[in-house]
């Protein structure tokens, strides 16, 4: 073997196991690493304007723009966006959608949602075929379909203060089945940080202020998976007040979502 074939190997060797070292790092320190180093994605100029009307990304920094972008181009191209009774779907719909999709994955290195290959719109809240009740969003693990009322949705984006956001909602469900059924990094931490929350919240004291208190809207309540998509609303939507009156249980979905604290504005 040529010497230069020798050192190719060896290249590929030392990149193969810094890989599995910073992946380890990553799963035992929670640190972000994985990030869009040199070649960025654009969107289309259609696209880019309607961007340039989020809030999120207006707050962001240069550098994490450029990210933010290539993420959605990835994102975009990787699903499949219909809608339920016309033939096309608008550039908003599109945006705005992958958009929320990017700020709720934008600290994980795996932010594509593998588990969703199809995100449906409807016009407005729609009856489920799983129990004929209206919905104003639905995910459908089996068929990898995330179903969105889109006036729900666009009503979630113009109201940032009321901790309801059906955008962040919904693909927190996503995000959140994504975890119990991959082996990844990011789904393996986020396993352990909702573990982390479900045994903080059963502390008497905890449970006792929760119940005083009121904060969360009783709706958080109804199972583990409305607990967390609830919380990711008041995470993206109050940060200060969340992080004031339950403070460990802030931190925690922070560092489940592997967030910094420079991508958290307050509305």
């Amino acid at each position: 073997m040529a010497p230069y074939a020798f050192a190719a190997v060896a290249i590929g060797f030392l990149f193969f196991f810094g890989h599995l070292i910073l992946r380890k790092l990553q799963h035992k320190n929670d640190f972000v690493w994985n990030r869009q180093p040199v070649t960025y994605r654009k969107l289309t100029l259609s696209r880019k304007r309607i961007l340039e009307t989020y809030p999120f990304y207006q707050q962001l920094s240069k550098k994490y723009q450029r990210q933010f972008e290539h993420r959605m181009v990835a994102f975009i191209k990787d699903k499949d966006f219909r809608h339920r009774y016309e033939n096309e779907v608008s550039d908003a719909q599109v945006t705005y959608s992958a958009a929320v999709a990017i700020q709720l994955s934008f600290g994980r290195a795996n932010y594509l949602y593998s588990m969703m290959n199809t995100v449906l719109f409807f016009p407005q809240a729609f009856q489920s075929p799983t129990n004929e009740a209206m919905h104003k969003g639905e995910y459908n693990p089996r068929a990898k379909v995330l179903a969105l009322s889109w006036e729900d949705f666009l009503t979630g984006m113009a109201i940032d203060n009321d901790n309801l956001h059906l955008g962040l909602h919904e693909f927190m469900h996503v995000m959140h089945f994504e975890s119990k059924h991959s082996t990844d990094v990011d789904s393996a931490r986020f396993h352990k940080y909702e573990q982390k929350i479900l045994h903080h919240i059963m502390q008497p004291e905890v449970r006792e202020r929760l119940d005083n208190t009121k904060y969360f809207r009783e709706y958080a309540f109804t199972n583990e998976y409305e607990f967390l998509s609830v919380l990711t609303e008041y995470f993206f939507e109050s940060p200060a007040d969340f992080k004031s009156g339950f403070p460990v249980l802030f931190n925690y979905l922070k560092t489940a979502l592997l967030y910094k604290d420079e991508w958290i504005f307050e509305n």
